[in-house]
C-alpha cells in the first residue's frame, strides 16, 4: 500500500476558505491580506510558539465579532470547487493500491466536505479542531470595542511589514491576551508547520511505512516543514503550484492548472521509487508542450530556483486567484 498525502488547499481546491469567511465581513478582505502577512513575518521571524498557519486562529475574533457561524463555514464549503483533474487523480490513485491522506489546515467545518466529495476517508484527515459558536459567549461589551478598534487600525495600515509587526504584535500579544475571550481563543491550535509534519508522522506510525515511503504535495508555508521531512528521508515531496515559501525544501515542483499531470510521476514512484521518479520529472521538464500544462523540476539539488518560483507563482495566481497572493 503506497501512502500519499495532500494538503487540501492548493493541491485540490483553489480556494482559502479562511480568506473567503472573511469576504463575508466589511472590509474582511483587505484585513485578512494584513493578517496574513503578519502569519508570514511571524513564521519567518522563528517565534518559538508559533506556526505557519496559526492565521486561522488570528481572525477568529473578527469573525466572532461579526456574527460568522459554523455554518457560514459549512456553506462555504457547498461553494467550493475542486481543482482540475483531482477528482480524477485522487479516484485512479485509490483504484491503484494507494491510500490518500489529507492533512490541511483548514476548519474542520470545511476540510471534511470537500475530503469527503473527493473519497477520502475521515480516519484518514488532519484538519484544524474548531467550535466557533462556543466562543461567542465569551464575547463581552469591552471585548467588542476592543476589536472594532483593531480593525480600524489594521485598515489604516498601509504595505508596511514593521508597521505591521508593530501593531498587530501589540493586540495579539499584549492587549488580547489580558481578556477571557482572548484566553478561549488561545485554545485553537490549527494545524500547520510542526504541527502538519507531526500529523504526517502519526499516520506514517499507524500504516507502518516510514517517511521514505511517502508522496506528499503541499504549495505553501503551511507546508514547507512537511516537505522537508518527506524530502530529507527519502521520499518524494512535491511542491505544486507553490510559492518561495514552499518550493526550496521539495524534491520536485510542478505547475500546472490541472493537479492530474502528476499521474504519471506517481506511477513512477510506486514502480520504482524515487529514482524511477526522478527519470520520469527529468524526461517530461524536455518535454513541455503546453506553458499552463506539465511544467516539471527536479529540485532535489538545490541550485538556483528563481525561473522555478516565478512560473509558479504565475500559475498559482491563474489556479487560484485571489487566494494564490498570500503565504
Amino acid at each position: 500500500m503506497n501512502p500519499i498525502c495532500f494538503d487540501l488547499e492548493g493541491p485540490l481546491s483553489p480556494q482559502d476558505n479562511a480568506y473567503d469567511l472573511m469576504k463575508l465581513i466589511p472590509n474582511g478582505d483587505q484585513i485578512f491580506e494584513v493578517i496574513s502577512r503578519y502569519d508570514d513575518l511571524l513564521t519567518m521571524e522563528g517565534r518559538e510558539d508559533y506556526e505557519p498557519g496559526d492565521t486561522l486562529a488570528l481572525i477568529v475574533p473578527f469573525l466572532v465579532l461579526h456574527n460568522i457561524s459554523e455554518a457560514d463555514i459549512a456553506a462555504s464549503a457547498t461553494r467550493a470547487t475542486l481543482n482540475d483533474g483531482a477528482l480524477e487523480l485522487i479516484s485512479s490513485l485509490k483504484y491503484s493500491g494507494w491510500e490518500v491522506f489529507c492533512i490541511t489546515t483548514t476548519y474542520e467545518q470545511y476540510a471534511n466536505h470537500i475530503t469527503r466529495d473527493l473519497g477520502i476517508v475521515k480516519r484518514n484527515i488532519a484538519c484544524t479542531k474548531f467550535r466557533l459558536d462556543k466562543l461567542k459567549i465569551t464575547l463581552c461589551k469591552d471585548d467588542t470595542a476592543l476589536l472594532e478598534q483593531t480593525e480600524q487600525d489594521i485598515l489604516a495600515i498601509k504595505a508596511d511589514d514593521s508597521i505591521i509587526k508593530q501593531k498587530l504584535d501589540s493586540f495579539f500579544l499584549k492587549l488580547l491576551p489580558r481578556t477571557q475571550f482572548g484566553q478561549a481563543i488561545r485554545q485553537i491550535k490549527p494545524v500547520g508547520g510542526r504541527r502538519k509534519a507531526a500529523a504526517l508522522k502519526s499516520f506514517s506510525r499507524r500504516m507502518g511505512q516510514p517517511l521514505s515511503c511517502w508522496v506528499v504535495i503541499g504549495d505553501s508555508i503551511t507546508d514547507f516543514r512537511m516537505l522537508k521531512e518527506v524530502d530529507n528521508a527519502g521520499g518524494l515531496a512535491v511542491a505544486f503550484n507553490a510559492n518561495q515559501y514552499a518550493l526550496p525544501y521539495a524534491t520536485m515542483g510542478l505547475a500546472s492548472i490541472n493537479v492530474g499531470d502528476l499521474a504519471p510521476v506517481l506511477k513512477a514512484w510506486q514502480e520504482g521509487g524515487r529514482e524511477e521518479a526522478e527519470k520520469t520529472v527529468r524526461a517530461r521538464a524536455k518535454a513541455v508542450d503546453n506553458d499552463n500544462r506539465n511544467n516539471f523540476h527536479w529540485l532535489s539539488s538545490k541550485g538556483d530556483i528563481y525561473d522555478v518560483i516565478a512560473l509558479h507563482k504565475r500559475m498559482r495566481r491563474l489556479v487560484r486567484k485571489e487566494a494564490g497572493k498570500l503565504g
